[in-house]
Order: C-alpha cells, then sequence, then structure tokens
C-alpha cells in the first residue's frame, strides 16, 4: 500500500500514450464536410500530463513515438506545455503515433481514433526500468497501455518497480475496446492492474468491464480488497468515492458543453493535483469534476485543460455542482 501523503510532492511519472488530435475547424464543424482542421497535442496519458502542469505540478512522460514527423509534433508539444520527455522514446519501422479525427460538437459527436501499429503498444520493461521513480510523487498509469503487449508487461514491470520505491499508484480504467482482442482480456488486465494500486478511477462502462452488471458493487469491491481510494464516474449523475473509510456521492458543474471528450483525463489530473495541494478527497474530487466542466466548454483537450487561476476563476463564478 502506498503512502497517499507523498502526492504533496507533486511530481508525477504518467505512462501511457501521447499523440496528435486534429480538431475539424471551426467549431461545430462536421469531419466529413470540414477541409480544415487544427493540430493540438493528444492521447489519455499526454492530456494527464497537461492538467498537472497547468495546476502547477511536475510530470513526466513514459511512452514511445513514431520517428516521424507526428512524432516529432508530439515531442515539441510536450516541450511546449512543460512535460519532462527524456522518457519518451522514438520507435521506426511501421509504428505510428495515435491520431484522432475529432469534431468539436455534441450531438452526433464523431472522434475517428487511428491506432494501427500504435508506437506507444512499443513501450518496453527496459523503457520503464531506466525511470528513477524514488524521485517522484506517484505513478499514474492508463489502461490503455495494457491492452497490447509488450506494453502490457511493461506497464504491470512499471507498477512494480514504483511500489517498490514507495511510490503511490495511480489507475484510470480508461477502457478502449478497439485497442483489445476481447472484452474478456481487457477485464483480466484491468483487474490485475487495478487491485494493485491505490487509487482507481473509471466509469460505469469501465467498472461494468471488471464485473458485468455490478458497476457501482465492482468499485465497492476493490475498496473492501485494499484499494485506498476507488472513484465511480457516472456522467451526469456525479461520482460515487469510496475511500478512506467512508463512501460519498459528488455531483457535476453543469456547464454549455461544446463536445464531450477530453472530461477523463481533466478529471483525474484536477483530482490529483488537488491531494498533492493538501485538500481533503471531497474537494479533490470536487476540482476533479471543475476541470471536466472547464474542458468541455473548451476546443481541444490539452489546450482546454484550465491553469489553476482560470480554476479559481470558474469555481468563484460557478452556481456550484449538482446535487449527488
Amino acid at each position: 500500500m502506498g503512502d497517499l501523503s507523498r502526492l504533496g510532492r507533486n511530481r508525477f511519472v504518467i505512462l501511457g500514450r501521447a499523440g496528435m488530435d486534429l480538431y475539424a475547424d471551426p467549431p461545430g464543424r462536421r469531419v466529413d464536410e470540414s477541409h480544415r482542421y487544427v493540430a493540438a497535442l493528444g492521447g489519455s496519458s499526454a492530456n494527464i500530463g497537461v492538467a498537472i502542469v497547468r495546476q502547477g505540478g511536475q510530470a513526466a512522460l513514459v511512452t514511445r513515438v513514431s520517428e516521424d514527423a507526428v512524432g516529432r509534433f508530439v515531442l515539441n508539444e510536450l516541450d511546449r506545455y512543460g512535460i519532462d520527455r527524456r522518457h519518451v522514446r522514438p520507435v521506426g519501422g511501421e509504428a505510428r503515433t495515435s491520431l484522432a479525427v475529432v469534431e468539436t460538437r455534441i450531438e452526433d459527436h464523431q472522434s475517428v481514433i487511428y491506432r494501427n501499429g500504435a508506437a506507444d503498444f512499443a513501450l518496453t520493461r527496459d523503457d520503464v526500468a531506466a525511470v528513477d521513480y524514488a524521485g517522484f510523487a506517484g505513478l499514474i498509469v492508463t489502461g490503455t497501455a495494457l491492452a497490447a503487449e509488450p506494453s502490457r508487461g511493461a506497464t504491470f514491470h512499471a507498477l512494480d518497480l514504483a511500489r517498490a520505491a514507495g511510490l503511490p499508484l495511480i489507475l484510470d480504467l480508461d477502457y478502449r475496446p478497439y485497442s483489445w482482442p476481447s472484452a474478456a482480456a481487457a477485464a483480466e488486465a484491468c483487474g490485475r492492474a487495478a487491485a494493485l494500486c491505490d487509487i482507481v478511477v473509471g466509469n460505469d462502462l469501465e467498472f461494468d468491464l471488471l464485473a458485468p452488471g455490478r458497476g457501482l458493487d465492482a468499485a465497492r469491491a476493490l475498496a473492501r480488497s485494499g484499494v485506498q481510494v476507488v472513484i465511480h464516474k457516472m456522467g451526469e449523475r456525479g461520482a460515487v468515492t469510496i475511500g478512506q473509510g467512508s463512501e460519498f456521492g459528488s455531483g457535476i458543474y453543469e456547464v454549455a458543453a461544446i463536445k464531450p471528450t477530453g472530461a477523463g483525463d481533466a478529471f483525474l489530473g484536477g483530482l490529483v493535483s488537488a491531494l498533492a495541494q493538501g485538500r481533503d478527497l471531497k474537494e479533490a474530487v470536487l476540482r476533479g469534476s471543475a476541470c471536466a466542466a472547464v474542458v468541455v466548454s473548451r476546443v481541444g483537450c490539452a489546450p482546454a485543460m484550465p491553469t489553476g487561476a482560470e480554476l479559481q476563476s470558474f469555481l468563484a463564478s460557478h452556481p456550484g455542482p449538482t446535487r449527488a
């Protein structure tokens, strides 16, 4: 069991994918009708890193990108956002950096994601063994990294190494069915990883994956098994948090959303940033929810992550979360 007080060091190592997002422009335009796009950093782990940095923390990314122009775009963007990329390595051959073609619209929203031969799945045990885990506050892993080998084995090795160094382990289940050979394979790998972690975050679909038809009960079972904090997100119905001897519900911050993407990454980044700042668990969950609300009201994912000042301004001007 990791010591959650260590999160106060506010320097996180994040394992998982980084990619390029292409947004149909202007906002509201459908992909199949668009001739102009705006490029941005994307990928769940990179987005989480941006969220943490913008809230005043530090983040280092461990992944692979393709040795081509798209991979170099990602490296340049990581530098621009201030994310430590010393453990982001290029891979040649036919591997390609993840690419998402996305719409900024709610109605009939389309996100087309290209993951064939994904470069981040080439992550190896040697890559994660090169990290000095002792210098970090916690390890954040997304479930996407478990979807294929050698990344899956590398991810479990990173969890072992980080635990040996005393780090709290944080998992965003982040289940993307298109990346997995089957739901059964995803349930086995994600369930095994969740059992190793101190904080586990997922939505209805992801907890149902671990125990079909038992979503919230699956989250509660994880907490009983020794996971210190389990957060079951339920979209517009808010979230249920189980941990530290209690269970509580929380609402959402209602906004005029212009897209559905990026909310989960913003939530996790806001959550761990608030915990790192010494805020209690309930306030941390609400701040994560507020970050998610800001992101769905803006264009992009990484570019939409709020700064600390922007988050404070949002909280000060918003009437508050919905009832749990």
